[in-house]
């Protein structure tokens, strides 16, 4: 891959010497908000898993046709988004508001890169609004509490978790921290989720390269223990599957899978 992008001084707390997960998504997307580090992290699973640049975009395609579905088929207008990100193009409050501008979006994530970035970059429609908050997506309560800032929680809400749950490492904890998302928020909220996936040798390895030289370690899950997020909620079609299998559009290879496992659901 190529690895002469170079982003501007760190923000202060930012320890650019060890790969962040975020910022090697950046890298791997073709961002250039990422350092030495993150690419060379990057080029050693690359070097394993050459489609996990395919990967990833299969995730970013995932997010884009779920919130446009999720705006113009189900009329949602408030979005939840854990685990932001960098920020690249066709982020979740420019899909939305595309749709709807109108929409209403709150990003969380607790990087300072990222949230720096946010700020500056995530700007929001006049008609609408977007936000930013600092927090741990293990701590449900605080993220939702400052949610509520800008959107009504008594009024459905989609919560998006993309390449996210997997750096919790216990299944059933994470799990639960998502259905403690889910049953904060009213009748007629949606769950976007997509994550890695071991359906792959080649995954696998990347997954092991990724822990053995990030900070931060990722966890695959099969694509049955990835159902279980949706649990007591109502699957849309086509259900789990591959993100390039989800309602997949022009912009979708729907002819290979990708090791990206997703769904939408609505809560009862």
């Amino acid at each position: 891959m190529d690895s002469t992008s170079e982003t501007g001084p760190a923000p202060a707390g930012v320890d650019t010497t060890v790969a962040h997960s975020a910022r090697v998504w950046n890298y791997w997307l073709g961002g250039k908000d990422n350092y030495a580090a993150d690419r060379e992290v990057g080029d050693y699973v690359f070097a394993a898993y050459p489609e996990i640049v395919e990967a990833a975009r299969a995730d970013r395609a995932f997010l884009i046709r779920a919130v446009t579905h999720l705006a113009r088929e189900e009329g949602i207008r408030q979005f939840l988004d854990i685990g932001t990100g960098l920020p690249t193009r066709d982020n979740t409050h420019q899909v939305a508001q595309e749709v709807a501008p109108e929409s209403r979006i709150v990003y969380v994530d607790n990087d300072p890169l990222v949230l720096s970035h946010a700020r500056a970059l995530l700007v929001g429609t006049p008609e609408g609004a977007t936000d930013y908050v600092d927090a741990d997506l293990r701590d449900p309560q605080a993220v939702l509490q400052r949610a509520a800032a800008l959107l009504d929680l008594s009024r459905p809400v989609a919560l998006t978790v993309l390449g996210t749950m997997g750096h919790i490492a216990d299944t059933g904890e994470a799990h639960e921290l998502v259905a403690r998302y889910m049953n904060a928020l009213p009748s007629g909220s949606f769950l976007a989720l997509c994550d890695g996936s071991s359906t792959s040798p080649e995954m696998v390895e990347a997954a092991e390269r990724w822990n053995a030289t990030a900070a931060l370690p990722y966890h695959l899950r099969s694509p049955e223990e990835f159902a279980g997020f949706f649990t007591g909620l109502h699957l849309l079609d086509p259900g789990v599957v591959s993100a390039t299998r989800w309602r997949p559009d022009e912009t979708a290879d729907a002819a290979r899978d990708a090791d990206q496992y997703c769904g939408v659901a609505r809560k009862p």
